[in-house]
């Protein structure tokens, strides 16, 4: 293990911010098994409530960094929403960890609507779709489904999966942003139908039986992006050596994750209260791979459910960069000429990635993008790396040299984001 001298650091003591979801695990481990102690870190973790707390407080300087929503760090340094400030990732968290819980009552409308495909995860969509229909024809409100935050890899999970069944999300539900740890409630109470979040909130709902599972964010996209390691700009250029170790602690935390037989421990260390404050149980249908959609007696078996080092996890694709940046510009959040490339190439640093992990003899890609949704199963890339499948719902292809042509060939959906702050009713 390569050592970092504490007198290297510019920083060495740093406040990280996290929300309670399975996939804090990366900052979790790192702090509870002494990795951040190695690397010449004191760090503290701080537990933040939303996903605008997390933006706000990296923003002001509050925390060093934080877990973040990958388009999050997009959306902030192009200005989308209240906040517009530079920022870098250099680190992927994880891929994978999300899905979309719809609750009983609608569960069983979909059911009653089409028997045979309410349950199949690529037909869920449609399915809705009928129940959309009807609703409208009927002179019915409406059906509310969450999101976490505007510029969230789940809101853009929870209109691509509508849009591929030709709902209009913009028109056709209403679309709010609730904190995770607060979905269940608004389910419960009726305030959402449903909802696309991360983990453990998903399988918590299911445990309860108050809700049901349609569709995992690996079977949306396998094996997408999820949070990453954000932090300022201004911080990455005046603290490079605190930056690389913290790099280095987080990518070593990253790959005990994925060894073997560790994933037990892990849940039982995320689950307590100062972390996601869930029981072990719920915590552990995710990170064992051993997930329920329902009231399943027998869980399936999705073993990439939650994925943070295997099939180059960590490395920060420009080219995923440059596929949420469509997605700001399909549901109009970014508007007018798009540089893609520039935006991507400023904020996403797979050069600080290699750096941190040629240290720790960790192999990385040798180029920063890649065609997305060609692979149905795991693949090697550079001759040497394992990458895992990547295919699109809807059987779409994402070349990432050609934004515009992508765009170009995805159905325009009339309207505007809208994405509002919950009101209870």
């Amino acid at each position: 293990m390569t050592v970092v001298l504490k007198q290297d650091l510019e920083k060495p003591q740093l406040t990280l911010g996290f929300v309670p979801l399975t996939d804090c695990a990366p900052l979790v481990i790192a702090q509870e098994k002494g990795i951040f102690r190695r690397y010449g870190l004191e760090v503290t973790l701080s537990k933040e409530t939303s996903w605008a707390n997390i933006r706000d407080k990296v923003a002001l300087g509050i925390l060093d960094g934080a877990q973040m929503l990958a388009p999050m760090v997009l959306g902030m340094s192009c200005g989308v929403g209240p906040v517009k400030k530079a920022m870098v990732t250099a680190l992927s968290l994880d891929l994978n960890g999300n899905a979309i819980t719809v609750s009983n009552a609608l569960y069983a409308i979909m059911q009653a609507c089409a028997p045979h495909d309410a349950p199949l995860p690529n037909r869920s969509a449609h399915v809705l779709k009928q129940v959309i229909d009807a609703r409208r024809n009927n002179g019915e409100k409406p059906l509310s489904f969450a999101t976490v935050f505007p510029t969230a890899t789940h809101t853009y999970e929870l209109r691509y999966w509508m849009a591929s069944a030709g709902i209009n999300p913009d028109r056709d539900v209403r679309l709010v942003v609730v904190p995770p740890p607060q979905m269940r409630a608004h389910l419960e109470s009726g305030d959402v139908d449903g909802f696309c979040v991360g983990e453990p909130w998903n399988a918590a709902v299911v445990h309860a039986g108050i809700g049901r599972t349609l569709i995992t964010k690996y079977e949306l996209w396998n094996n997408s992006p999820e949070k990453v390691l954000g932090v300022t700009r201004e911080w990455a250029e005046q603290y490079p050596h605190t930056h690389r170790a913290l790099l280095m602690a987080l990518l070593e935390a990253a790959r005990w994750l994925d060894q073997p037989n560790c994933r037990r421990e892990a849940a039982a260390l995320i689950a307590c209260g100062r972390y996601v404050q869930a029981p072990e149980e719920i915590v552990a249908m995710s990170m064992n791979g051993a997930y329920r959609y329902a009231f399943d007696e027998v869980p399936r078996d999705l073993p990439d459910f939650n994925v943070f080092h295997r099939y180059a996890a960590n490395f920060p694709w420009r080219s995923h960069a440059i596929w949420f940046l469509t997605q700001m510009v399909r549901w109009r959040q970014l508007r007018g000429q798009v540089n893609f490339r520039r935006i991507a190439e400023t904020v996403y640093r797979p050069d600080l990635f290699r750096d941190a992990a040629a240290l720790l003899g960790i192999p990385a890609p040798g180029v920063d993008y890649k065609t997305e949704g060609e692979h149905a199963a795991p693949w090697l890339f550079d001759s040497r790396i394992t990458l895992g499948s990547d295919l699109f719902i809807d059987g779409r292809t994402f070349n990432p040299d050609d934004p515009i042509g992508y765009l170009a060939g995805i159905v325009p959906v009339a309207g505007r984001s809208n994405v509002v702050p919950l009101v209870r009713r």
